[in-house]
């Protein structure tokens, strides 16, 4: 009876480990979780960016040897209140929505993608108009009341560099109601970037503020036709920050990081808008802190 238990006990263990070299699956890098769960804000539809990162999920699984559960919020701010929640380890974030999630949580930025457009760090928040409009500045629309279309309320190119302009044009906003903004006749919130190309080709709006790059891939699809929006005036924006929950300690930050650095791929680079990866620290966004602090747009805002 022991030899007969010795027996079936050795090929309970052969079974075993014939069952874990099979699923083809490694342990996970020290202290990384089991399951990273990584979160993304939309600034195109949430289903054209989840589709869009499926491949570097693919990409973060086999790297960091564990699995990536990918999360795409339907607006910028459920993706800073998962962080707050913490239901996030890594998230990626506009420059805005880094300083809003930094307010009320603690997470830690790591790296940028370098811009494919710019080659550097930084890329372009644009005040766009129809080709044919009368309108050849941000001033000549603030003075002639017309009507504007931000992004979302969180989005850094979208919403808070599009209010720089318009304020520096002239235009008086309240800080407490966003929708507020005389001269201009009217305020709108899109949602995203893609349907702010719209509302400015419709009519709905005289002008918008979007993502340059953005505005660039949707005419390369089809979506907006090449020329029929331009830019009339452009800033310069610190890259969007993938940031780590502090609940994720500094070796898994190192990991994911190191991950992003070691991107060669140039199938994965253009999903993904960049040339490569660079780190980057709390003090590379400082200029967009100042300017959320100065909108009030730290805190919830009212009138959406």
């Amino acid at each position: 009876m022991k030899r007969g238990r010795k027996a079936v006990a050795v090929l309970m263990s052969l079974l075993l480990l014939a069952i874990g070299c099979g699923s083809g699956r490694q342990e996970p890098q020290d202290g990384l979780p089991t399951t990273l769960r990584v979160g993304i804000i939309p600034n195109i539809s949430p289903e054209n960016q989840r589709a869009q990162y499926e491949p570097f999920r693919a990409y973060l699984a086999d790297r960091l040897k564990t699995d990536v559960e990918l999360f795409v919020a339907t607006n910028y701010a459920g993706v800073v209140s998962a962080l707050v929640a913490k239901k996030l380890d890594v998230a990626y974030l506009g420059g805005l929505t880094y300083v809003q999630a930094e307010a009320q949580t603690g997470v830690v930025p790591l790296v940028t993608e370098i811009d494919q457009e710019t080659g550097t760090p930084a890329y372009l928040s644009a005040v766009v108009v129809k080709a044919r409009s009368p309108y050849r500045s941000t001033k000549d629309v603030v003075a002639a009341g017309g009507k504007f279309a931000f992004g979302d309320v969180s989005s850094t190119s979208g919403s808070l560099y599009p209010r720089v302009m318009i304020v520096d044009a002239g235009a008086r906003c309240d800080v407490g109601d966003l929708t507020a903004c005389p001269p201009l006749s009217s305020v709108s919130f899109t949602g995203g970037h893609d349907a702010t190309a719209q509302a400015v080709l419709s009519g709905g709006a005289d002008a918008g503020g979007i993502e340059l790059r953005i505005l660039h891939r949707l005419e390369k699809q089809g979506s907006v036709p090449k020329g029929a929006l331009q830019a009339v005036e452009t800033r310069q924006v610190m890259g969007y920050p993938w940031v780590a929950s502090r609940d994720l300690d500094a070796t898994s930050r190192k990991a994911v990081t190191d991950a992003f650095l070691a991107i060669r791929d140039p199938k994965l680079l253009d999903l993904m808008r960049a040339k490569s990866y660079a780190a980057v620290t709390a003090t590379d966004y400082a200029e967009v802190r100042q300017h959320a602090t100065a909108l009030g747009l730290l805190t919830p805002p009212r009138g959406q």
